[in-house]
């Protein structure tokens, strides 16, 4: 049986195995130590028999006006525990919580260019490609920048594509 529950201090001495995958990114403990203080409500873990800690979502509300929005800054699942719609759970918690508590526009995410898999995903949650980030990871690879709208943007303006890419330095940041 799989428990999502809140990401707790402890489960930063736990977590590594799922952080493994090549196309996760890790950060300094700090960073997800900001998270967990900050943004609560965005950070769960999905835990399965034993306590293993099968995957986790992190993220945050950020923005101003239109721009207010629920944003996944990581999603990962354990190699041993995909396809059994674990992100898809964690992904649908957060954007209820971006949607119901905090009343947000969207929700966003970034993905690398590359990851097929990943993007397909999304696109199945109903998200959709709003602009590419040129080297926005580590200064090599595009990123994607994909939205999901939320019952706020009623005419949802918020996922409407730019037509030209960005570089990282034209990226709003809160």
């Amino acid at each position: 049986m799989t428990t999502i529950r809140r990401f707790c201090c402890n489960d930063l001495l736990r977590f590594s195995s799922v952080n493994l995958d090549h196309l996760t990114e890790t950060f300094n403990m700090s960073f997800y130590m900001t998270y967990l203080a900050r943004w609560p409500d965005y950070f769960h873990v999905a835990e399965g028999p034993g306590k293993r800690i099968m995957g986790y979502i992190m993220g945050k509300v950020e923005g101003q006006g239109e721009s207010w929005h629920g944003h996944v800054t990581a999603v990962t699942v354990a190699p041993e525990y995909r396809r059994q719609q674990l992100a898809k759970k964690l992904m649908n918690l957060l954007e209820d919580i971006s949607d119901k508590i905090d009343k947000a526009y969207f929700v966003d995410l970034f993905v690398r260019a590359s990851n097929t898999p990943a993007i397909k995903m999304y696109e199945k949650l109903g998200y959709v490609i709003y602009r590419r980030v040129l080297r926005y990871y580590s200064g090599e690879e595009d990123g994607l920048d994909m939205r999901k709208a939320l019952s706020r943007d009623v005419e949802k303006k918020s996922i409407i594509p730019l037509k030209r890419p960005v570089t990282p330095d034209e990226l709003e940041y809160d």
